[in-house]
């Protein structure tokens, strides 16, 4: 019955959490990394309070062509992905949000094109809960292999 009663409160949301409406850049960076260890960003490094940087730090994703080639292609791998939804693409910025299947978890994703360190920089978060168990950091590190074979 408990099971029975977990997976509707998934169906309508309820794990589902609140989009993040401080999401984008501002001053040439991605939101800071979340507090919690279930997130990733490749600017940990300029947030000096975040409280666990080191765990959150992950690597920008190489060009591969110019800025806007290069969220072109994350958009299509992405699109391939399940559980996917692009939310804004611009030329220089992508925004992203993963879903589970089973419990319908969301995960914010963000990718931008920096112009001052010609990579994109990425963000990815879960909204809700404490953990992901390494969901955010295999997503960003699925999505750039396959941006480097297309």
């Amino acid at each position: 019955l408990a099971v029975v009663a977990l997976l509707l409160a998934a169906r309508v949301g309820v794990f589902s959490g609140k989009p993040p409406t401080d999401i984008g850049v501002r001053d040439g960076k991605l939101k800071p990394p979340a507090k919690t260890p279930n997130s990733v960003s490749s600017q940990a490094d300029l947030w000096p309070d975040a409280p666990r940087k080191d765990e959150a730090r992950i690597a920008p994703i190489a060009l591969h062509g110019d800025g806007k080639s290069t969220i072109d292609k994350i958009a299509k791998v992405i699109e391939d992905l399940p559980g996917s939804q692009l939310v804004l693409q611009r030329d220089d910025y992508l925004y992203a949000q993963f879903t589970t299947s089973l419990l319908r978890f969301v995960d914010d994703v963000e990718f931008w094109f920096d112009p001052a360190t010609g990579v994109v920089q990425v963000r990815s978060a879960s909204r809700v809960g404490q953990k992901d168990f390494g969901v955010n950091r295999a997503r960003i590190e699925n999505i750039r292999a396959r941006v480097g074979l297309n």
